[in-house]
């Protein structure tokens, strides 16, 4: 019975209903790309000192 229990609570501790790393990853690089295009938009039209 113990081990019946033991098995039960460790299969259900490897279950994670979190967000897909996918899209953690993809929205990650959207603000990265975002931000690399204001900063290039931003001193696209300044002269290099």
């Amino acid at each position: 019975m113990a081990n019946t229990l033991v098995f039960l609570t460790e299969s259900a501790g490897h279950e994670s209903g979190g967000i897909n790393p996918y899209a953690v990853g993809a929205i990650a690089l959207g603000i990265l790309l975002l931000l690399l295009l204001a900063v290039i938009s931003f001193g696209g039209g300044r002269e290099h000192s």
